[in-house]
């Protein structure tokens, strides 16, 4: 070692010294260090893990589907926000909601999608105002003086015009006032497009620029949100495609080829969101014939599994995960089903329907279709958003402001029907609080937001903001959670959620899945995998697996783990969390493999019990809630799924 001269010193002059001498002395032995490694120390790496990072390490928080009174059901119903008052709401600011009552999130979101309905924007406006072009159509004067009326009149104008509206009756003069092309549709885009440049912040807010294509003929859920990576200068060249005749469509292949147009003329990229498949009386996820009159033939099937990566699965309207029906030993499926018909609920739902409704059901038989086409046209990652009509992103149990302003906050939402119709009703409490979507992402802007959602490196949940990796691979062991960075071999040794597994390099997969509560929510009952697979004659089954579990419970002699407990004080709306845990991580290897099957896998993160936003109106509005009602629920988490084919 190299001596180094120095006089004597006392007190910080000597521990100077001292540093400097050891520091003299490393440089003597290493000679110049390599910047990413030192070797001995830390070798091939770099020692720092948060530098020269190659994957996204962040969550950023949001959702993709959010309507402000531009929309036409929305404004009718009261909704008097624009875009400006959602992207402030969504930033952290409080503002004042339509009927007049303070409103703020528990905490900001990262980025935000509005996707207000392409048909007929600004229509609604000028009912209420009465302009001089509604009052001339005599159905639209009609609607007008309803809303005039105000109450019970206001509602049924609103409730006829969207049933025109589901039907395809609206009188023809007036969808072509409020289409694209027209002055007020064109300046209204404009307007939509350069708001969401101006709240648009790299790196702390991204507004993402967007609509929803409205399909829904007969009152068939079809509908899809359309998510744009540019901002308004590539958005403004090209005007959404609406679906009202004589100038729109209903048309899944028609908005794919909307989309196909965008790209090539503006250079930019677009995707498309399906939802609410609970809805479409069995049109969502079609096998065999599409609702529009084609097949799902090769065209389709390439088309589809192009345009659509992502899939909405949980929202106001109910969850889309599962069905009990479709998974009768699954304990967790019947989670805030809504299962009443279509849109307005003009044609009884049937059992038989329901296998072309719900997401995990699509995602089997997206394995078959795979194997009869040669494409997997619902090959999707997961999503959560609210579907509020609002302008406000509320997914928070104890900050739920409904679905529209006809059911914001009041002693009576929860026992008056939100839509009623001569086969049913949607009553007021069975809409969910629900929900919002996680992005692993490497920053916070519109393209990295946009790119993690393409490889669907995103998750949706009902509402709390739980951290969840999952990753597949073939060889994971325990030894692998003695690292705090799980992602680092999670990238390196698999894929993440959204992914594809490799080559077999052992006899089965091995998954690896890390849960972190909410900072402000409850502790987690359990982590799932979730199976489905399709056997050489091309049935298709699933399986639900409890890989890892808090508080030591001991599954019985069936494999049932028993519940977690409750802890639910429905008299104060709260929950302690002196039962489940704060994180939840395992490694998990499938015993049921097949190397020649192929098979998905997703995770599901279940919450301990905590109260419905019904008990929270209760307590603090002293509502009444009928016996019906749902008081209590365990929220979840839902992950995109990893993919294996033999192929």
């Amino acid at each position: 070692m190299t001596k180094v001269k120095s006089k004597k010193k006392t007190g910080a002059s000597l521990f100077l010294a001292s540093i400097l001498a050891t520091t003299a002395a490393l440089a003597s032995d290493i000679g110049t260090p390599d910047p990413t490694t030192i070797s001995g120390l830390y070798p091939g790496k770099a020692y720092s893990p948060y530098a020269q990072r190659s994957f996204p390490s962040n969550i950023y928080w949001g959702e993709t589907h959010l309507h402000t009174g531009l929309s036409l059901d929305a404004g009718l119903f009261g909704n008097i926000l624009g875009h400006a008052d959602a992207y402030r709401l969504a930033k952290g600011e409080e503002i004042t909601s339509s009927t007049g009552l303070p409103v703020k999130l528990s905490r900001p979101l990262d980025w935000l999608v509005i996707t207000d309905h392409s048909d007929m924007m600004g229509i609604a406006t000028d009912i209420q105002k009465g302009a001089p072009n509604i009052l001339a159509n005599a159905k639209g004067k009609e609607w007008a003086e309803g809303f005039q009326k105000g109450g019970q009149a206001a509602g049924e104008a609103a409730f006829d015009l969207i049933t025109n509206f589901a039907q395809m009756t609206v009188p023809p003069e007036l969808v072509e006032q409020y289409s694209p092309g027209s002055k007020v549709y064109d300046n209204l885009w404009a307007d939509i497009t350069e708001t969401a440049d101006e709240f648009n912040d790299p790196g702390r807010f991204s507004a993402l620029i967007g609509f929803e294509w409205t399909s829904v003929p007969k009152g068939f859920n079809l509908h899809r949100n359309v998510i744009l990576r540019d901002g308004g200068n590539e958005a403004r060249q090209v005007t959404p495609l609406t679906t009202q005749p004589p100038l729109g469509t209903t048309d899944p292949l028609d908005l794919y080829a909307w989309l196909e147009n965008y790209e090539a003329k503006t250079g930019g990229q677009a995707l498309a969101i399906a939802h609410n498949g609970n809805l479409s009386n069995g049109w969502m996820f079609p096998t065999e014939d599409t609702y529009a009159g084609g097949k799902v033939d090769k065209n389709y099937v390439e088309l589809r599994a192009k345009w659509e990566p992502l899939y909405e699965v949980t929202q106001i309207k109910g969850d889309g995960e599962t069905h009990s029906f479709l998974s009768p030993t699954d304990e967790f499926a019947d989670y805030e089903t809504l299962d009443k018909g279509n849109l307005d609920l003009t044609e009884v739902k049937t059992d038989e329907m329901l296998q072309r409704e719900y997401a995990r059901e699509a995602l089997k038989q997206g394995l078959a279709l795979e194997s009869k086409l040669g494409t997997n046209p619902y090959k999707f990652g997961m999503v959560g958003a609210t579907d509020s009509h609002t302008g406000l992103s509320t997914a928070e149990e104890d900050n739920f402001f409904g679905k529209s302003t006809s059911v914001e906050p009041s002693s009576t939402r929860v026992s008056h029907p939100f839509v009623e119709s001569p086969l049913g009703a949607i009553e007021g409490y069975e809409l969910s609080a629900s929900g919002y979507q996680g992005v692993w992402a490497s920053e916070n802007t519109r393209e990295a937001i946009f790119d993690a959602m393409l490889r669907k490196e995103t998750y949706g949940t009902t509402g709390p903001r739980i951290a969840v990796r999952f990753f597949g691979g073939w060889e994971f062991t325990e030894e692998d959670l003695r690292s705090r960075a799980l992602a680092f071999l999670g990238y390196e040794k698999g894929v993440p959620m959204g992914g594809n597994l490799s080559a077999p390099t052992s006899d089965a997969p091995t998954f690896m899945v890390y849960a972190l509560r909410d900072p402000i929510g409850a502790n987690l009952d359990r982590i799932q995998v979730i199976k489905g697979w399709e056997d050489a004659d091309g049935s298709t089954h699933e399986k639900v697996y409890d890989v890892v579990w808090s508080d030591n419970r001991t599954p019985d002699s069936t494999g049932k783990l028993p519940a977690v407990g409750n802890t639910v004080d429905l008299e104060a709306a709260n929950w302690t969390n002196t039962i489940g845990a704060s994180e939840l991580a395992t490694t998990w290897k499938d015993p049921d493999f097949d190397v020649n099957q192929k098979a998905f896998y997703y995770a599901r993160v279940i919450e301990i019990p905590t109260p419905r936003w019904v008990v929270y109106d209760k307590v603090r509005l002293g509502a009444d809630i009928p016996e019906e009602a749902a008081l209590i629920h365990q929220e979840r988490a839902y992950t995109s799924p990893i993919w294996y084919n033999p192929k």
